[in-house]
């Protein structure tokens, strides 16, 4: 489908979806838009594995083995609010975390059109915190969507109730229709993303040629809006060498993610277990094919699949506020022949800051190709970065995070932070 075309007519699917909706668990706490601030106190991390040897009967049931509790978040910080669903359990260590985008004029967990309220306390109960997240309106199209997604991951990590319980370095996406597309502009954008999986994905605005976050595609046998030649195209552009599986389900139509099912269940929480917690156990349930084939009519996979280093995550002692009014560090993150990736973690002094600037100078051949969470200007080797709308207000010995990705030699630059 060109990249001018006008999205598919998605409003009847998504009210249809509404009778679906699990009901939602009363009692819950608004959180309103706010400033980054600091962790609370780090649990103690183990291996990044989470949960008892798994079962197709334990990954076909609605709950897995963790208990979990949710908290309604205000509109703010770069998307409009939604939902987190999260385990209770605060001996397992850090968990990874999932931030779900809806579909073209449907909601995530709020009315008129809730569709994917129901996946929240699934994922959850695997050891996932789960944000439902609502766009910050109903038509935006996927690169607006998937913009979004990255700032509620950002805000997730910073800046959420339940930051401390969040692994930064474990952060995947998925998504509904024109939420696939956000999908697929999240993971070309933030490729140190640990997972992505688009359900019947619509992306006028991009191919899948730049992905090399392992991304999971579903779509419908019958499905006449992302139609399965439009499906098998767009899964088409994927590189060879992304890890990556493409499978059709049965029968079913474009509404068919809006409704509680163990069908797409059996493949995404296998997906998300083997690659944002480098979970071998569940590669079982993918490869070399799928042990519970009856409801899928197509499965491309790329067998064997290898998940990221597990093992123990790292915890430091929070250090005291830095000296002036912010500091930047760079870390790196990835990198490949012509290119590489970034990760810049800017903190506040001991006083709280309203705003941030971050400059340095390129090494000779290199170019910024994508930023995320900042605005980026550029005047030959200069660079600034600027803070975004929901990141740029810190207390004291806070933190936020932008990243980026540049082609040339990789090299660990010399930051500046200043603030106004």
């Amino acid at each position: 489908m060109p990249s001018g075309a006008r999205p598919p007519r998605l409003i009847g699917l998504a009210v249809a979806a509404i009778a679906a909706v699990v009901t939602m668990i009363a009692a819950m706490l608004a959180v309103g838009p706010v400033s980054a601030q600091p962790a609370p106190t780090a649990v103690t991390p183990h291996s990044t594995q989470r949960g008892p040897d798994p079962t197709l009967a334990m990954i076909e049931a609605s709950r897995g083995p963790f208990a979990t509790a949710q908290q309604g978040v205000a509109p703010g910080n770069g998307f409009n609010g939604g939902e987190i669903y999260y385990p209770t359990d605060t001996s397992q260590g850090t968990w990874g975390a999932l931030v779900i985008i809806p579909g073209y004029t449907a909601r995530c967990v709020n009315q008129p059109a809730p569709e994917e309220a129901w996946m929240g306390p699934w994922l959850s109960s695997f050891g996932f915190v789960v944000l439902c997240m609502e766009t910050n309106s109903p038509n935006d199209f996927d690169t607006a969507r998937g913009q979004e997604a990255l700032a509620a991951l950002n805000w997730l990590t910073t800046a959420s109730p339940v930051r401390g319980e969040v692994d930064p370095n474990r952060l995947s996406v998925m998504g509904h229709s024109m939420g696939g597309g956000g999908v697929v502009y999240a993971v070309e954008h933030q490729p140190s993303l640990r997972a992505g999986i688009g359900l019947a994905p619509f992306s006028p605005s991009q191919n899948m040629a730049g992905d090399k976050v392992p991304t999971l595609i579903l779509g419908g046998q019958n499905d006449s809006t992302v139609t399965p030649s439009y499906l098998s195209g767009l899964y088409a552009t994927m590189p060879a060498a992304t890890q990556s599986a493409f499978a059709q389900i049965a029968g079913a139509g474009h509404g068919f993610y809006t409704s509680p099912n163990n069908v797409m269940m059996k493949l995404a929480i296998p997906w998300l277990k083997v690659f944002v917690d480098s979970d071998n156990r569940y590669e079982q349930f993918l490869c070399p094919t799928l042990p519970d084939p009856s409801q899928i009519s197509i499965y491309r996979s790329k067998c064997p699949y290898v998940p990221p280093g597990g093992g123990p995550t790292s915890t430091t002692t929070t250090p005291p506020p830095p000296a002036g009014a912010c500091q930047a560090v760079y870390q790196p993150q990835n990198s490949w022949p012509g290119g590489f990736q970034g990760l810049v973690t800017v903190t506040a002094g001991s006083s709280p800051v309203s705003g941030w600037t971050v400059t340095w100078a390129l090494s000779g051949g290199q170019a910024i190709t994508q930023l995320w969470s900042g605005n980026l200007t550029t005047s030959g080797s200069a660079v600034t970065v600027k803070n975004a709308s929901y990141n740029g207000s810190l207390a004291a010995g806070a933190s936020a995070t932008f990243g980026f990705t540049a082609t040339g030699a990789a090299s660990t630059p010399t930051l500046t932070c200043t603030s106004p």
